[in-house]
């Protein structure tokens, strides 16, 4: 695809490499990617269950369906982003989260909910997912920590922000009031500036990774080239898609029972609450810190730390009895999450390369998000057959070890440099 005409023309003159430009359009489109998320679709839980006598499992129904159709979808969406770039792909995601999310305010039945709804989180799961990264990976290699960083960073933004402006605006006008500033938001923030500056790679307007507009770099490192099915044919592969199916389930069936489980626990909901904040709070300095780590670290050692770190928080929310244990635990685990979030997308790139990192990822992908939808799952069915959350946070807990093990096996492949 043909670069935006006004980064051909910008590229030229810019004092510094345009790879930043192109970080900050990722951004946007991270913070806009959070539409669908669950922390904005919580806001809309209670307002929507009431007007319309839905459960809470109907409603929440939605958010796996459309991990699923994720899963089948990023296959197929992988090699279109090797070939034609992440420009298309993120232009029509945040154009289809948006309109989606605004056309939820217009719904009248729970199927025109999951219709619309399980488009949107469709989106959130592959596209999103696989043209974010995509381009970033595409830009930077020795930077590439920092990168995305920062990236992972600006789509936590998200998750604070659209659901208080969503609050905000259901305050004057109902929860359709709060799906139209959503949608909203997310064309005005995560549109223009996509269509007018993404560039699919360096190489398209005379640069390459890292290196700016003058040509001056600060750091070489040799990229790994390999196809998908050369990708498949390594035991890596299979170590890192094993990993991410192990903690995914963890990731996603804690922190959606993180809540009940600390009242169950004897603490009140306004404490819950400010637990759950110290959980994104580390999950944030987490995410940020790996920016910083050196490039000549193995990713490995740190896969396998977070998985440590989200066993031991699983474990220790077994046993919470104050807000002290509790914000330990949880803590911990959100270093954990935070750390998962970034790393992963980083290793797949630095094990085989840019060249078919769409087609890779997606395989990698669809059992992520199958894997996540059923932490939740399984999370809420122990606690109905137990009685409480211990047998769960149990499973995870070894789910967690048993991944931070894997992660020490995987190996950078070696031979396709």
């Amino acid at each position: 695809m043909q670069p935006p005409l006004l980064s051909r023309l910008l590229v030229p003159r810019l004092p510094f490499f345009y790879g930043w430009v192109v970080l900050g359009c990722i951004c946007l489109a991270g913070f806009a990617r959070q539409g669908p998320a669950v922390a904005v679709l919580s806001v809309f839980v209670v307002p929507m269950t009431e007007a319309f006598g839905w459960s809470r499992m109907e409603l929440a129904g939605a958010v796996s369906l459309g991990g699923v159709l994720a899963a089948f979808l990023s296959p197929l969406l992988g090699p279109i982003l090797d070939r034609r770039g992440a420009r298309l792909i993120l232009c029509l995601a945040v154009l289809g989260t948006g309109l989606a999310t605004m056309a939820l305010s217009l719904i009248q039945s729970l199927l025109a909910f999951y219709i619309l709804f399980c488009f949107a989180r469709m989106i959130w799961a592959g596209p999103f997912e696989l043209g974010l990264y995509g381009a970033l990976n595409n830009w930077f290699v020795a930077r590439r920590a920092l990168a995305t960083s920062i990236a992972t960073l600006a789509q936590m933004s998200g998750l604070v922000v659209l659901p208080i402006v969503a609050q905000l605006a259901m305050q004057g006008g109902g929860w359709r009031a709060g799906w139209q500033a959503v949608g909203a938001t997310v064309l005005i923030v995560g549109f223009v500036p996509v269509w007018l500056f993404l560039v699919r790679r360096p190489e398209d307007v005379g640069l390459v990774p890292d290196r700016t507009a003058d040509g001056i770099h600060r750091q070489v490192v040799p990229e790994p080239r390999y196809s998908r099915a050369e990708a498949m044919r390594t035991r890596a592969f299979w170590l890192l898609a094993f990993y991410t199916v192990l903690v995914f389930p963890v990731q996603a069936g804690v922190s959606l029972h993180q809540a009940p489980h600390l009242i169950e626990r004897g603490l009140s909901p306004i404490v819950a609450a400010s637990v759950i904040g110290v959980f994104s709070v580390m999950s944030a300095v987490a995410s940020f810190g790996i920016g910083f780590l050196p490039r000549r670290w193995p990713a490995r050692y740190a896969l396998s730390l977070c998985g440590l770190l989200l066993a031991t928080g699983s474990f220790g929310l077994i046993g919470v009895g104050s807000v002290e244990s509790a914000a330990v635990a949880a803590g911990l685990f959100g270093l954990g999450i935070g750390g998962v979030m970034t790393l992963l997308p980083m290793a797949w790139a630095d094990y085989f390369g840019r060249e078919s990192y769409g087609a890779i990822r997606g395989v990698a992908l669809s059992a992520q998000v199958l894997s996540q939808a059923t932490g939740p799952v399984v999370s809420g069915a122990l606690r109905d057959w137990s009685g409480d959350y211990t047998d769960s946070l149990l499973l995870f807990g070894a789910l967690a070890t048993l991944a931070a093990l894997a992660a020490l096996a995987a190996r950078k492949p070696q031979g396709q440099a």
